[in-house]
């Protein structure tokens, strides 16, 4: 009887232990996630039709994960009809989503004028419409005074002024299923009518 009981004395004891490890084990990956998220952040651009622009985005070391959509328009729930039809104010954008130990929101927006021509006005290529405005779509203070830096440095590679619009962030609405990785899902290696300038 004596030996039962200090045997379960000691199976409660291994349990208890064995409860306190997986306790702190999923605290510890809590932990870690946690940090690991904070390494990350997101930022919209909007440069023309999203597929090549999201095409373009995929391909920079330090960005994690793409979405396209629609931003800062007048309805809400807005369909790629109705963005096309020009009757809801929004623009087609990118939500780029980067490790910040890898690539910077200021180096974003060095390849965002890169990738499109930010001097026409709600046209790119052969579209046309408000729906392709140049537009970057800043969340805090910081992120506007960078943008607007970036700006004033990337208009020495332009004859024309810029006119790409920095305006606060709205609510992003994501774009239908058919719109994601566009490219990727229908096997096109460019990128649209949009491509990276290679400037001195």
């Amino acid at each position: 009887m004596f030996k039962k009981v200090i045997y379960l004395i000691i199976l409660a004891h291994l349990f208890l232990n064995l409860g306190v490890f997986i306790v702190l084990g999923e605290k510890n990956n809590f932990k870690n996630k946690k940090e690991s998220m904070e390494n990350y952040n997101n930022v919209y651009f909007a440069a023309g039709c999203f597929w090549g622009v999201e095409s373009i985005f995929q391909k920079l070391d330090g960005v994690e994960k793409t979405h396209v959509g629609y931003m800062n328009g007048k309805t809400e729930n807005p369909t790629y009809k109705s963005v096309c039809y020009e009757s809801t104010g929004h623009a087609e954008v990118v939500e780029v989503i980067y490790d910040k130990s890898k690539i910077s929101f200021k180096e974003l927006c060095r390849i965002f004028w890169r990738l499109h021509d930010p001097t026409t006005l709600n046209r790119q290529g052969p579209d046309h419409g408000t729906q392709y405005r140049s537009a970057i779509f800043y969340k805090n203070e910081k992120e506007k005074l960078i943008a607007e830096e970036i700006k004033k440095e990337s208009q020495k590679f332009w004859k024309n002024p810029i006119i790409t619009e920095i305006t606060l962030a709205k609510k992003f609405y994501l774009a239908e299923d058919y719109h994601q990785n566009y490219f990727k899902k229908n096997g096109f290696t460019g990128s649209g009518c949009h491509y990276l300038r290679v400037w001195d």
